[in-house]
């Protein structure tokens, strides 16, 4: 059942955005930080800077964040019968860490031509101004895509350092949010965020995206989970949810999943990172 109001649902639309939106105690928030630290301490091999795609489909914990009742109900509102999860990012920025994200469209290297869709960002501690939370472009989602350059930067976060251009950045809105609290924007919304400069974590998950079932894949295999009992188009690749943390079989699923969103990222790139 969709759960936004009709104007959170018009702000999404002209804004490009909407936040905050209440999914989580801060409890229930500080549960999933704690398990997700307990993971990286476990399993520091799996769950390092350069391997923080997918970790869903290795995580019961998290696999069960990206269904999450509310974080469902709330992509409703905005995607048309919502079916699949494409992919999940895990952004962390260390203390007073140099990280940053460019300016940038989550559409444009994601192999998927299609607005029926949003991304799903959610707060795991505080993300503030100064720990280089999300900033988000007013209704730069309305004009398409816009040109990207790839830079590569050492300490930009995004895999190709992909950079808009020729948008205004001057009016980004920092979208602040408690822990447990989520935004979700178009696939078209020009965002990015700043470095860390606190002496604490910045961690957030983001859920890049949920795609309604009338999307495609324009080029790759994308290996998706079901968020709905609704049947997923045999374009995409369906894999099963993990039981349990980092079995053989959840690695080889994952790792497959990374090859192959790799393969989509970097289309037509100069080059490859590591992540």
């Amino acid at each position: 059942m969709p759960l936004l109001t009709d104007q959170q649902v018009y702000r999404y639309f002209s804004d490009g955005w909407v936040a905050p939106i209440e999914v989580l105690s801060k409890t229930e928030a500080a549960e999933i930080l704690s398990a997700l630290e307990d993971a990286e301490a476990q399993f520091p091999e799996d769950l390092h800077a350069g391997q923080r795609n997918n970790a869903h489909l290795a995580l019961p914990f998290l696999a069960d964040l990206a269904l999450h009742e509310r974080i469902l109900d709330s992509v409703a509102s905005v995607v048309d019968r919502p079916v699949a999860l494409l992919n999940s990012v895990l952004f962390v920025k260390e203390p007073d860490s140099p990280g940053y994200v460019s300016w940038h469209q989550d559409a444009t290297y994601m192999g998927v031509d299609s607005t029926n869709m949003v991304t799903a960002w959610i707060a795991l501690t505080p993300s503030t101004s100064e720990n280089g939370c999300v900033a988000m472009v007013p209704s730069s989602h309305l004009n398409g895509i816009y040109p990207h350059i790839d830079r590569y930067g050492p300490d930009n976060i995004l895999t190709r350092g992909q950079h808009v251009d020729g948008v205004d950045v001057d009016d980004a809105v920092d979208v602040e949010l408690c822990p447990g609290q989520m935004s979700l924007h178009h696939p078209h919304l020009v965002h990015g965020s700043r470095p860390n400069r606190t002496n604490s974590r910045r961690v957030g998950v983001a859920f890049q995206s949920y795609v309604g079932a009338e999307v495609r894949p324009t080029r790759g295999d994308h290996h998706v989970i079901a968020v709905t009992d609704q049947a997923v188009d045999p374009s995409f690749t369906l894999v099963p949810r993990p039981d349990a943390e980092m079995t053989d079989d959840g690695r080889r699923i994952r790792a497959a999943a990374n090859d192959a969103l790799a393969d989509v990222l970097y289309h037509g790139a100069s080059r490859r990172r590591e992540y």
